[in-house]
């Protein structure tokens, strides 16, 4: 309990630097809008270590995904019909996301200069020298392309990839470490594109992010008591709020952290005291905690709408389809891992529109205020998956679900942290390293 308390504080210390840098960034841009508009580097050196991770982060991920795919998939039907549902989801969250940015147009009118990789900003040689030590790009397309070859070429290898696939998995540890600590450097990334942005624009800025804050928050509620409450009501009987009420600890939990990844223990020992058996519960929730990220789904696209009207060069409809491929892919990157959203964001402006970019530095300042809604969509939408997937395979006791929704049969927090929540102990204690291979 001492570690976990120590990362959410840690988390907690990151996210209130955040918060007084915008706040202390749109002070600045309003009341001195030149100091604003000479602290663009310090926006611009935070894009650039972000845009460095990008292809570290798509090629590990992919590599990963593919096999993860093939490993899932092997499990029989329940894996095959998790993946397909998942699939489908995200999908379907990423569609909504662009209706969503369609019908409120979020960042319109701001006109932001377009990022110009070749055009040398005027800034002190100094900070020319700070900027130029960090790598410039690495195109993403082909690194996906390699990628997806590399990820096939090892399920054909079978047990000699098995060593090679493992070395990635260490890798993609590495990249995202390295990504993890660049996030420590957003309140310096965000007071200093914040204060440019608010410095050129004016108070507009400030109304364009809340627009799109307020319409992301109101997009992803709708979701979780329109969309996962009707399929798990129509499918199941089960009401939305009632098994929110059950998760009101996670929910908590995920609040304070701004990660999914935090309540996956306790939703896996949830799930199973709900009724629902453990093989389900074992292949579904780790499953779903890599493809199944419907609130990351609606972010990447209304982000990416915001962007592109900010910039003055919204995206054609042709456009927005390849972007919602691109980021059905490489969303399934962005599970769990602080600055990973962002990551994603950036590369798939990156691979469309690469002038696109310097409007992220708006995105930086207002990730973390979204971050919450995010994982909480998410994690709501792998316990509703959990339960749909289980009554599609017969694999959940109705009676159970009832009588633990209804209070009858509280969840024991006391036996849950000794990994076994009051079922009978022989069939519990086996499956529980399951999700530990997530």
């Amino acid at each position: 309990m001492k570690s976990r308390r120590k990362g959410i504080d840690k988390s907690h210390y990151l996210y209130i630097a955040v918060i007084a840098a915008v706040i202390l960034g749109a002070v600045v841009g309003l009341m001195f809008p030149e100091v604003g508009k000479s602290l663009k580097p310090l926006g611009d050196g935070f894009i650039k270590l972000i845009k460095m991770m990008i292809a570290p982060v798509i090629f590990c991920t992919i590599v990963l995904g593919i096999g993860s795919i093939a490993k899932a998939a092997t499990v029989g039907k329940v894996g095959g019909l998790a993946l397909g549902y998942f699939v489908a989801m995200s999908t379907f969250a990423l569609a909504i996301g662009l209706v969503v940015g369609n019908l409120i147009h979020p960042g319109e009118g701001l006109k932001l200069a377009p990022y110009d990789p070749n055009k040398k900003a005027e800034v002190d040689s100094t900070v020319a020298f700070l900027l130029n030590i960090i790598p410039g790009d690495i195109p993403v397309l082909p690194t996906l392309f390699a990628a997806i070859l590399v990820g096939f070429a090892l399920q054909k290898m079978g047990p000699q990839g098995a060593p090679i696939l493992k070395a990635i998995g260490h890798g993609q540890v590495l990249v995202f470490r390295i990504l993890i600590m660049i996030m420590w450097l957003a309140p310096v990334g965000a007071f200093g594109a914040i204060a440019a942005v608010v410095g050129a624009t004016g108070f507009q800025a400030i109304v364009s992010m809340f627009t799109l804050m307020a319409a992301f928050y109101i997009t992803c509620a709708l979701f979780i008591v329109i969309i996962l409450g009707g399929l798990l009501k129509v499918v199941t009987g089960v009401n939305i709020f009632k098994l929110m009420k059950y998760l009101g600890r996670e929910y908590l939990l995920i609040f304070s952290t701004s990660s999914s990844e935090a309540a996956l223990p306790r939703l896996i020992a949830k799930m199973e005291h709900l009724g629902v058996s453990k093989p389900v519960v074992g292949v579904t929730v780790p499953t779903g905690y890599s493809f199944n990220l419907d609130g990351t789904a609606i972010y990447l696209t209304m982000a990416s709408l915001f962007v592109a009207n900010a910039m003055g060069t919204p995206l054609d409809l042709g456009a927005q389809i390849s972007l919602l491929v691109f980021m059905i892919i490489a969303s399934k990157g962005a599970a769990g891992v602080t600055g990973a959203g962002l990551a994603t964001l950036a590369a798939g402006l990156q691979a469309h529109k690469p002038e696109l970019l310097g409007g992220v530095g708006m995105i930086v300042g207002i990730d973390r205020f979204m971050s919450e809604a995010r994982a909480l969509t998410n994690f709501t939408g792998n316990a509703v998956a959990t339960i749909l997937i289980g009554t599609w395979v017969k694999e959940i006791d109705g009676v159970q679900v009832n009588s633990v929704l209804s209070g009858e049969e509280p969840f024991d927090e006391a036996t849950m942290l000794a990994h076994h929540h009051g079922d009978p102990a022989p069939a519990q204690t086996e499956a529980r390293p399951v999700p530990a291979n997530a």
